[in-house]
């Protein structure tokens, strides 16, 4: 089982990992399409914070002893393509470069969040991610979903 330092290290790995891929992409292109079908990678910031917030949310009223708040997209939204396309909506008056900036945010408030918790509460399993919290790796969406959509449209430049 890793400690809170190590999942925090793990964050912060990501974050720099984040820096080097915005970079990379650099913000003359982030509001090209391509690194998510139609999306821009500003749009992929934007689905990500979107998700990332919701995880924030839970974590910080299970912190606090509170009920599970409601998302932030309609409830009758049940499906994950219905619930990415209202958040990319619910984005589309913010500026690429705003996203990225925001997601990159995302890293410390997480942090934060997960500071909240007590040692016993880090080692509770919610239904919603289904093991210990200590244990949850909260960056991989990410790189399971989307870093090689990213490369696949950098190398087609």
């Amino acid at each position: 089982m890793q400690s809170r330092d190590a999942q925090v290290a793990a964050i912060r790995a990501d974050q720099l990992f984040w820096r080097s891929l915005a970079a990379e992409v650099g913000p003359a292109r982030y509001a090209e399409p391509g690194p998510m079908g139609a999306w821009s990678f500003g749009d992929l910031a934007g689905h990500l914070v979107g998700w990332r917030n919701r995880t924030i949310a839970r974590l910080e009223a299970f912190a606090n002893g509170e009920p599970e708040p409601a998302p932030p997209w309609p409830t009758s939204l049940d499906d994950d393509d219905r619930i990415n396309d209202w958040i990319h909506e619910h984005h589309a008056s913010r500026t690429p470069t705003q996203l990225v900036a925001d997601y990159d945010a995302s890293y410390d408030r997480l942090i934060r969040a997960l500071s909240l918790l007590a040692d016993e509460q880090l080692m509770t399993t919610l239904e919603w991610v289904g093991a210990p919290l200590i244990e949850v790796d909260f960056t991989g969406h990410l790189h399971d979903e989307h870093v090689a959509g990213v490369r696949a449209w950098l190398d087609r430049a």
